[in-house]
C-alpha cells in the first residue's frame, strides 16, 4: 500500500492504495476495540477517500488476526458512557455511522475473527460486508445494561428481518459465521486465507466500472430502500440522466464498439 494519509488517532489509520481506500481499525491488542478518539476520526478518513477522485472503493478491516472490532473500548465506559458523558459519546457514534452509510463511494466491510458491538455496527452501514468462516458476531448491549440507540437500529434492520434483529438485540448473543450469513449479516463467506484476496478482488471489480453508473445505482437503491413510499424522484432522476451526459458514457459506447476495457474516469 503507499500514499499513507494522516488521521486524527494513530489508532486508526486511513491509507489509499490505488483505487481503494483502506480505513483500519489498529488496536490489536484489544482486538480492535474501539476509543473515543478512533470513533471521532472515521468520518475524516471517509471523507478523505471521498474527496479523492482516484478512489473508488472504500474498504473497512481492523489489524492484526483476531478481530475486525471488539466494537467500543468499554475501558473509557465510566468516564465517557455516564451522565452527560454518554451524550457526547452517542454523538461520535453518529457521526461515524453517518459517515457509512452516506458516503458516496462504494463501501465493504472485510470482517475477520470478532465483529462486536459498535464494530458489527460500523460493518453494518457498509454496503457489503465479505466475512471468513472464522468471524462472529454479537450486539451484547443488553448484557452490560446499555440501550441501544434508536438511530443504530436502522442499519440492522436494512440487513435483517425485524424478528431477527430482536434476537440479534433482545440475547446479546454470539452468532457464528455460519449463522450470520444465513441472518443476512453477511453478504459473503470465505475461508481465512482467501477473505483479503476475495474483498481486493471485488473492490477492483468495482472500481473498473464507471464511477458516476455505481454512484448512482448506490443512490438509487439508498434512497428507495429508506424512503419507500416516498423517494426523492427528482433527484434520482437527475442523478441517472447526468450518466448518459457523461464524458464516461462515451467511453463506454466506443469501447464497446471497439471491443476493448473501457478507462472510465468519473467525468
Amino acid at each position: 500500500m503507499a500514499q499513507a494519509a494522516e488521521v486524527a488517532n494513530p489508532t486508526l489509520r486511513y491509507v489509499k492504495d490505488g483505487g481503494i481506500g483502506w480505513i483500519t481499525a489498529d488496536n490489536p491488542a484489544r482486538m480492535n476495540a474501539l476509543t473515543a478518539a478512533m470513533w471521532e476520526a472515521i468520518p475524516g478518513a471517509v471523507a478523505e477517500a471521498v474527496a479523492d477522485p482516484d478512489v473508488r472503493v472504500v474498504i473497512l478491516r481492523g489489524a492484526g488476526d483476531r478481530a475486525f472490532s471488539a466494537g467500543a473500548d468499554i475501558s473509557e465506559f465510566e468516564s465517557s458512557r455516564t451522565g452527560n458523558a454518554a451524550q457526547i459519546y452517542d454523538t461520535l457514534n453518529d457521526n461515524a455511522f453517518n459517515a457509512l452509510i452516506d458516503c458516496a463511494k462504494p463501501t465493504i466491510a472485510m470482517i475477520h475473527g470478532f465483529c462486536l458491538g459498535g464494530g458489527l455496527g460500523l460493518a453494518l452501514c457498509c454496503d457489503m460486508r465479505i466475512a471468513d468462516d472464522a468471524s462472529q458476531f454479537a450486539i451484547p448491549a443488553a448484557k452490560l445494561g446499555i440501550g441501544y440507540n434508536a438511530r443504530w437500529v436502522r442499519p440492522i434492520l436494512a440487513a435483517i428481518p425485524a424478528a431477527r434483529a430482536k434476537e440479534l438485540l433482545f440475547t446479546g448473543r454470539r452468532f457464528r459465521s455460519a449463522d450470520a450469513e444465513a441472518m443476512g449479516l453477511v453478504s459473503q463467506l470465505v475461508t481465512t486465507a482467501e477473505l483479503e484476496a476475495t474483498v481486493r478482488a471485488l473492490a477492483l471489480e468495482i472500481a473498473a466500472n464507471a464511477p458516476l453508473s455505481v454512484a448512482a445505482a448506490k443512490q438509487v437503491i439508498d434512497e428507495i430502500s429508506r424512503h419507500p413510499e416516498n423517494p426523492d424522484m427528482d433527484r434520482l432522476d437527475a442523478a441517472v440522466a447526468a450518466c448518459f451526459e457523461s464524458e464516461d458514457y462515451a467511453e463506454g459506447r466506443r469501447a464497446f464498439l471497439e471491443k476493448r476495457k473501457p478507462v472510465f474516469k468519473g467525468k
